[in-house]
Formats: C-alpha cells, structure tokens, sequence
C-alpha cells in the first residue's frame, strides 16, 4: 500500500511540475509586457504566431474566457516578452510561466534593425523557433485547489482508493497492470479522457494516452515526443510503431 501510494504522488508530482509548452491548449497574453513601456504591437505578433502553431490565445476579460481556463488558472500558459536589448541589437526574451511562476520556456532573440517597432518584432519572431506545436495531453491534471502538500497530507488509502476508482472507469479494460513481454507497465488513469503507462520504477511515463472522437482510440505520445495512435483490442492496449519502411507494426500490451 505504502509503495503504491508513493508511486502516485510521484505521478501526479511529474504530471504537475514536469510540463512543456507543448502541453498547454491555452496560452495568456497580457495586456502590457512588464518591461516594455510601448507594446510596439509585439501581442498581435505574439498572438499571431501561437494561433499559428494550434495554441488558443487568451486575451483581455477572463470572465470570457473557456470554462476549463477561467476555472482553473494551471490550464493556462502565461507569455511575457522581457526587453533584453544590447547596445547595438533589439532583443528581447520570450517567457512562458505556469500557475506556480515556473518558467516552463525562456526563448531569446536578437535583431539588427534600428528601429524599436521593427526591430523588437523582428527579433521576437526568431523566439518562436523554440516554441512547440500545441499538442494537450495532461493538462487536465494540473489543479490550484489541490496543490502536491495538500495530496501529501491525503491519507494513502484515500490516495489510493482514488486512483483505482478512476482506472475503473476506462471503457476498454479494468486492468491496470499491462505487458509486451518485454516491458510491464503499470495504467494510471488521469481523467476520462486520458490514461498513461509508466514502468514501475520510473516516474516517467512510457506513453501518454488522449482519447480521439473515436471510442477506444487515441492519440498516443512517448516519452521521446514521437506520437502515434493507439486503441483497446480483446481488452489488450494496441500500440502501433512506426517503421523505417513508412508502414506501422503493432505493440500489444496485454492486460494482467
């Protein structure tokens, strides 16, 4: 019980502290950067490029904003842009924090151009390099009303007994003990809507599972970054690899 219970707060201490840009569906800009005096129009730039690459961009009124964003402030992103010019070049870094202040990505760039406006937007458009493709996967998982000290407070029997009631509501197994033959896996299911499996003795999940608009079908995210689809089959967890020959062979995980 004792090691199960520490398994979890591992878990769920990753799921919390250990994200990526990537991980976030929305991103915050505010209304003025904290160490520009002038905008020089860096938000419409800053918008322009995040829409760009799938993130959604919150902006003025948070009593507009998306349930899941407005209701919980560690679903969102926040972007700052901190004037770090020279004395010949424009250059600026581009931040992104989470709900705890933690700089989850410092991207810098610089420009030659003179001009403030056009140099300043010059040289945040080279940030973006830095800057991922938005594809969610645990966000749901972050929350302000129950920080890490208030789960480690939690008695383990009711940490635990949480944990096995959501893998119980997974429409594709009960299972939670998963095997290839080569690897076992243990199934931790984060919400309804997202599952992931992670080996015993690491904290960090083999692959991250976020259901698609078809039943039992998901997107599928490993712990290098590549990502593929996956589905439940006969109870088993079906992993499709990709090849060196452009096609897909099957990883199957069968449920213990």
């Amino acid at each position: 019980m004792k090691k199960a219970s520490l398994f979890i707060l591992t878990v769920c201490s990753m799921l919390t502290f250990g994200q990526k840009v990537s991980d976030y569906k929305y991103i915050s800009i505010p209304e003025k950067f904290t160490t520009f005096k002038e905008n020089f129009e860096l938000d419409m730039v800053l918008s322009k490029s995040l829409k760009s690459k799938k993130y959604v961009v919150l902006q003025g009124n948070k009593d507009q904003w998306p349930a899941e964003a407005k209701d919980n402030s560690c679903n969102v992103l926040n972007a700052d842009v901190v004037d770090d010019s020279g004395f010949l070049r424009n250059k600026v870094v581009l931040q992104f924090k989470d709900c705890h202040d933690k700089i989850v990505l410092a991207s810098k760039g610089a420009s030659n151009i003179k001009d403030y406006k056009e140099g300043f937007q010059d040289a945040l458009k080279q940030t973006f390099v830095a800057v991922p493709v938005s594809y969610p996967t645990v966000m749901a998982v972050q929350t302000e009303t129950k920080s890490i000290e208030q789960v480690k407070e939690t008695p383990t029997t009711e940490v635990v007994a949480s944990s096995a009631s959501t893998s119980s509501t997974s429409s594709g197994s009960t299972a939670s003990k998963y095997s290839n033959g080569k690897l076992n896996l243990q199934k931790v299911q984060i919400d309804n809507s997202q599952f992931i499996l992670v080996r015993p003795d690491s904290s960090i999940p083999y692959a991250t599972f976020k259901e698609t608009t078809k039943r039992d079908v998901f997107r599928v995210k490993f712990e290098n970054g590549d990502t593929t689809i996956g589905y439940y089959e006969n109870g088993n967890i079906v992993i499709e690899v990709p090849a060196a020959n452009g096609g897909y062979s099957k990883d199957i995980f069968l449920g213990k």
